[in-house]
């Protein structure tokens, strides 16, 4: 998959994940946070990181790879 096409089924998964309708106007690009600009709780979180690795198998370490960054980041 190019990076492209890995944002957009990421993308896909994040507004199913939300599920509110401001979710689907929303620009979600490579810069896009999760707290400040999706304002994703924990079970959100949680349920973003099971469709993730259910898309993309056991070679996507989705919760180690969020463990590692800074709350702000």
């Amino acid at each position: 998959m190019t990076r492209a096409e890995i944002l957009q089924t990421l993308t896909e998964i994040l507004r199913e994940v939300v599920g509110e309708s401001w979710a689907a106007e929303i620009e979600i690009g490579l810069d896009t946070s999760f707290s400040d600009d999706l304002e994703l709780e924990s079970i959100e979180l949680v349920a973003l990181a099971e469709k993730v690795q259910g898309r993309f198998g056991g070679d996507v370490d989705f919760v180690g790879w969020l463990s590692n960054l800074e709350l702000s980041e």
